[in-house]
Order: structure tokens, then sequence, then C-alpha cells
């Protein structure tokens, strides 16, 4: 694939998925805002009791096979390695569940002492049985970079699951409309996969096939189980040492800023990701790709992080309702560790890219071991929720030093280059919160100083940016009149 057409494709690739991030967002946080004024913070925290143990067993479901297929060049793969993939992954999931049913169930109920767990976790893991059927077919959409249909096969579903919880919600269901909230986005996705695709598999598993996708995924799988203990350990340690109450809250802090934050990080390595792989010879290329996701991840996240520093106190009491005021001190803490993050954002996508799919699995169990264990566990301690939201900051910090030292390492990306080109996001970051913050405590409604902060953000982005921008948004039109003609 030359340059150029790979350029347009990446473009392509990030207008859909920024497409699907404003529809799955919107909608989200839509269902969110209705279940948290329809449910209490301690049924939230009994959901997210349940989902540490269903993620940590969920991490071993993928057995790191989407990420082999697509690092994979195209002349490397076979119909066999589809095939193989696809029944390694059913039958390695219905273990899976039958692990989770007689053993995680029941151990989740003993350590948190919250009998529900046993009959929520069985539930809230179905989609372990339907992942595997869904990630062959993701992985090719993802391979040929079609990302519009990979955002309509998002978008629906999350649709449809979010009418499905609220519907069961208002029929007094609780904690259960959260359940199948999270339950129908795979079950819906599947039918959609096989339309999308038109791939069928077929009774074929071949030894070689598997060694071949799995030498790869053994690493990506250690590495999903490290990270997902990162972004865990926090749930796990709130639920055991404190509430179910007070995980809730912190749960809704989390879910508005740094799963915001990792749902468009992932959306952008979904279209990153082959694009390394293709790239893995060329570091000029893959330098000058990287440093522009993190550019473009960081124009989109800062304005929201800012929203929530300066104005989430009215935003969640107004919105949320008075019952979710501890929210916003976990709230604005954690939104500082979104901005400190984007920094360094999807570095770990780009290390896999580049073929060293170990070295990515040794820094995330470093990280997960030496640093966020320890912090937040003393955060807690020492300062409840609040102090879990300080430990997950200062590990924010030190992620970004570390990260820094293996992009220079690997792309020669020094730290002035970082900030330099972050500048645009930084300068409009910084006036806008002095105009917002002035307003603010010169009590302005929250609105307006919203609506403030937001231009004078965009014109201060614009005056750093109006010829790339332009240039970009030409560059979008011209591939889609192409296509209109084609």
């Amino acid at each position: 694939m030359d340059s150029q057409n790979l350029k347009g494709k990446v473009v392509t690739g990030v207008f859909w998925n920024v497409v699907q991030l404003l529809v799955n967002r919107s909608f989200d946080f839509a269902i969110k805002l209705i279940l948290a004024r329809l449910l209490f913070p301690n049924q939230f925290g009994i959901v997210g009791m349940a989902s540490v143990f269903t993620s940590f067993v969920q991490v071993f479901n993928d057995l790191g096979i989407a990420s082999a297929l697509v690092q994979r060049k195209d002349e490397q793969l076979t119909e066999e390695h589809y095939h193989t993939s696809f029944w390694t992954g059913v039958i390695w999931s219905v273990g899976i569940y039958l692990i989770i049913l007689f053993a995680v169930a029941p151990l989740a109920a003993i350590f948190y002492k919250e009998p529900l767990l046993r009959n929520i976790i069985p539930v809230l893991s179905l989609g372990v049985l339907s992942s595997p059927i869904n990630l062959v077919h993701s992985a090719q959409l993802t391979k040929k970079m079609d990302f519009k249909k990979l955002a309509f096969i998002s978008n629906v579903s999350t649709i449809f699951s979010g009418v499905l919880a609220l519907i069961l919600a208002y029929f007094g269901l609780g904690v259960w409309a959260l359940v199948f909230n999270s339950v129908a986005t795979f079950i819906v996705a599947m039918p959609l996969y096989f339309r999308a695709t038109g791939w069928y598999p077929k009774f074929i598993w071949s030894k070689q096939a598997f060694k071949d996708i799995f030498g790869f995924g053994v690493y990506t799988t250690g590495t999903n189980l490290f990270n997902n203990l990162i972004q865990k350990i926090d749930y796990l340690l709130i639920g055991k040492l404190l509430s179910a109450s007070a995980l809730g809250t912190y749960t809704l802090a989390f879910v508005l800023t740094d799963t915001f934050r990792s749902q468009l990080m992932n959306i952008m390595n979904k279209v990153m990701y082959p694009v390394y792989g293709k790239k893995q010879d060329d570091i000029h290329s893959l330098k000058r790709y990287y440093l522009n996701v993190i550019k473009y991840n960081s124009l989109v996240i800062y304005p929201i992080m800012l929203f929530l520093v300066v104005l989430g106190e009215p935003f969640i009491i107004t919105m949320f309702g008075a019952k979710w005021h501890d929210t916003i001190l976990p709230l604005k803490i954690l939104s500082l560790a979104v901005m400190v993050h984007m920094m360094v954002s999807s570095h770990s996508s780009l290390i896999r890219g580049l073929g060293r799919p170990k070295l990515e699995m040794n820094l995330q169990l470093f990280k997960a071991v030496c640093l966020y264990a320890p912090l937040i566990s003393l955060g807690i301690y020492k300062y409840g929720i609040v102090g879990a939201a300080l430990g997950y900051l200062v590990n924010k910090v030190l992620e970004v030093i570390i990260a820094q030292y293996y992009l220079k390492k690997l792309l020669n990306v020094s730290i002035l280059e970082l900030f330099f080109n972050l500048k645009a996001p930084l300068v409009a970051t910084a006036i806008s919160f002095a105009v917002s913050y002035s307003l603010y405590t010169a009590n302005v409604h929250f609105i307006l100083c919203a609506l403030v902060m937001a231009l004078s953000y965009a014109g201060v982005v614009w005056l750093f940016m109006s010829s790339e921008l332009t240039k970009q948004i030409q560059q979008f039109r011209n591939r889609n009149k192409k296509q209109v003609a084609i």
C-alpha cells in the first residue's frame, strides 16, 4: 500500500472512529445520566465489584489473537489462520465461562461479602461466549481499515443495549439494568459482524497456524492482564477496603474521565495499530504518525477534562443530583491525571506495532506491581476515594517519564519535541482555564463559563493550527469525492 493511499485510509479511519466516539459517548452519557438518577451509588458499586473479577478473566478470552491477526502482514496470513483463530477462541471461551460460573463468581461473593455477585457475574460474563465469535470479524475489518462498518456495528450495539438498560431500570430491576447494558452490546454485534464481513468459519484447525498466532498473542495477553490490573486495582481495593457506595461514587468519576480517555485511545489505536504494523520498518514515518496521534488525541481530550476540572461541581450537582456530591473531588483529580497521560497516549500500541510485545508486557508488569498497586493502596488507606484518585495521578506522571524514555530509544522523540508537538492544546488549555476560572469565581453561570471556555480554546487552537486543519479537511473532502466517483 503506497503512502498516499495509507494516509487517506488513516484520515478516513479517524473520521469514522470520531463519529463512533461521538455517537457512543453521547448516547452512553445520556444513558448513564438517566441511570444515575434512577439508581444509587451502591448499585453502581456492586456492578463495579463484579466487573473487577470478570475483566481479569476476560483478558484471557482473546489470547491476543485479534492483535496477532492485525499485526501480521497480509502475505504472512492464510485462511487457515482465520479458521484456526475462530475455533481456538470458541473452545477457549467455553472453558473460561465455566471457570467464571463455578469458581470466579463464588470467590467474588466471598471476597466482597456480597452474595448478589454470585448471580450477577455469570450473567455479566455472557459476553465471554460471544466475544471470540466476533474477534476474527473485527480483526478482518480492522486490517482492511474499514472503520465505517466497525463504527456502524458499535453504534447500533450501544444504542440497543442502552435502550434495553433504560427499560429495565424503569421497571425497577436496579443493578440488572447495568448488567444487561454491558451484555447486550456483545450479543447484538454478533450478527452485524457476520453481515459486514461475509466471512463464515469452516471446520479447519492448523497446528502451525495456531503456533504462529499464539506465539505473538501470548505476550499481548500478558500485556492486557497487567494493563487490566493497572485499570482495576483501584476498583478492587476500594470495593474491599471501603464500601459498594464508595466504589459507585468513584466509578462515576472514572467513567466520566479515564474511561472516556481510554475509549478515544482505543479508537485511535484501532486506526493506527495496522499502520504501525505496515510501517514498522520506516522509523521516520512512524515518528510522524505517532506525534500526530498524540496531538490530535490531546486536542479532543484537553477541553473536556478542563471543563470537568473547572466546572465539575455544578456539572455533577445539576446533571446527576446531590447524592453524587462525593464524586466531585475525585472527578477533578482524575481529569488532571487524564491530561497528563495524553502526553504519551498510545505508546503501548506503538511498541506492539513495532513487533515488541514482550517489551510492552514487561513495562505493564513493572507499572502494575511497582507503581500502581502500592501507590493506590497507600492513597486509599490515607484518604479513601480521594486518595485513590491522587495515587492514580502520581502514577500517570511516572508513566509519562517511563514512556518518554522508550519513545526516545525507539523513535528518537525528545521531551522538547513532545512539548513542541503539543504546543497548541497546551497553550489553548492554559488560556481557556484562566478565562473560564475567572468567570466562574465571579459567579457567572457555569453554562456560560463552559461556552466561553469552548470558544477561547477553539480560537487559540485555530490561531496555531489553521493551515494544518484546513489542509486535513481538504484532504478528507478530496478523498470522499474520489470514493463517490468510483
